[in-house]
């Protein structure tokens, strides 16, 4: 009880928080670094191919069917017509649906298919199979498996994207 005070037992072990309290921050240091370093910039925003304004989409056609396990499909039909000096063997076309808000409720790419009417149902055919010449028109279906249930039923906005010619 007098005035005399006693040390406390921990006041003569080392502090251990320090070379611990560098770690960490050398650790988040590192940490960040290796993260800035492997962060790249997004790739720029991709506009239309240069071949793309010389194809042209016209006589749009929405449908709908019921495939064999009771799903609706949904097809754009129209035709494509290029205007170019090229031969057409691959396009892609982007397809935004919207909303009654005109918020974007679908974005899908598809590759355009041409409709070939040799036999008694039309037969869809990739670009490849089927090219688009200088100066011709075929028809061509896009086929949707699902579409949101928020969608306007508006024709979709279609941009054609990518364009492979030879």
């Amino acid at each position: 009880m007098g005035g005399h005070i006693e040390p406390s037992p921990l006041a003569d072990e080392p502090t251990l928080w320090r070379p611990i309290l560098m770690g960490v921050v050398i650790v988040v240091v590192v940490v960040g670094a290796v993260v800035l370093g492997l962060r790249h910039s997004p790739p720029p925003a991709s506009g239309p191919a240069s071949y793309a304004p010389r194809l042209k989409i016209s006589d749009l056609k929405m449908s709908a069917a019921e495939n064999f396990v009771g799903a609706t499909v949904s097809y754009v039909d129209g035709t494509i017509t290029n205007t170019g000096t090229k031969t057409v063997t691959h396009a892609v076309v982007h397809t935004l649906f919207k909303d009654e808000m005109g918020q974007v409720v679908g974005d899908e790419s598809l590759p355009v298919h041409v409709l070939e009417t040799g036999g008694p149902y039309p037969d869809v055919l990739d670009l490849n199979a089927s090219p688009l010449r200088p100066g011709q028109t075929k028809p061509f279906r896009l086929t949707f498996e699902s579409i949101s249930a928020q969608w306007n039923h508006q024709f979709p906005q279609l941009e054609i994207t990518d364009v492979v010619t030879k």
